[in-house]
């Protein structure tokens, strides 16, 4: 199957540019839709990584989110919208894991919400990334409906 990404960024030339990303997003009408559970700082055993450390987790949790986008035919290209829970605060600890997923998003600045919460999941956890995507898949071209004939 081929996949196509459906997603248009949309930039805003009223609002302020002191964003880190598009305002809004589209997808058209027959793209599938990817809701990703969040993406948490845990390495394949189920453990938290990078314990005390928001960046550190913070790239963990891209890692996995890059995982599970893989596993559902996408990339982070077709992300159209992401919230980043950090477990702190205090907004420099907010400000730092957010800008390991901006700078892993590079020029894909999806709409995104970036909130202090009291606590996470899973122990010592810090940090953990929810997405949504948007693919439009095509479908496989198909073959003869009948077999040549001799």
């Amino acid at each position: 199957m081929t996949r196509t990404s459906a997603v248009s960024l949309i930039r805003s030339r009223t609002l302020s540019g002191v964003a880190e990303y598009a305002y809004a997003a589209t997808a058209p009408a027959g793209s599938r839709l990817i809701f990703l559970a969040g993406a948490c700082p845990l390495d394949e055993h189920g453990e938290t990584v990078a314990v005390g450390d928001y960046a550190g987790q913070a790239a963990q949790a891209v890692a996995n989110l890059r995982t599970a986008l893989a596993d559902a035919g996408a990339s982070v290209e077709d992300v159209i919208s992401t919230r980043v829970l950090v477990a702190s605060a205090r907004q420099e600890d907010l400000v730092t894991a957010w800008q390991v997923v901006r700078d892993s998003f590079g020029d894909h600045d999806v709409p995104s919400t970036l909130m202090g919460v009291t606590v996470l999941g899973y122990a010592d956890q810090l940090v953990e990334i929810e997405a949504v995507a948007a693919v439009l898949d095509e479908p496989e071209p198909e073959g003869p409906a009948c077999p040549p004939s001799a």
